[in-house]
């Protein structure tokens, strides 16, 4: 047997999924009565904030900040100090 205060969250998660499509039905309704027009935003999908990294990236990582870069070659005519 369950209790239905554990059960709340299994039917609060359509109703969280759905406000954004009722906020947007809502304000398009507004947005008519005043006369104006309402377009939706577009929803930007989600995307995880750190780039996974394998272990040849993460090598070349490490080597790119301890090399040094290369100097620029002597040409003819110029001596070295």
């Amino acid at each position: 047997m369950v209790c239905i205060a554990c059960l709340l969250p299994l039917f609060l998660i359509p109703v969280v999924n759905a406000l954004p499509l009722l906020f947007d039905f809502i304000l398009s309704k507004v947005y008519r009565l005043f006369g104006w027009e309402y377009r939706k935003p577009e929803w930007v999908p989600p995307a995880c904030p750190f780039k996974p990294k394998n272990g040849a990236q993460a090598q070349d990582a490490s080597e790119a900040k301890t090399t040094v870069p290369p100097h620029a070659t002597i040409g003819e005519g110029e001596k070295e100090d």
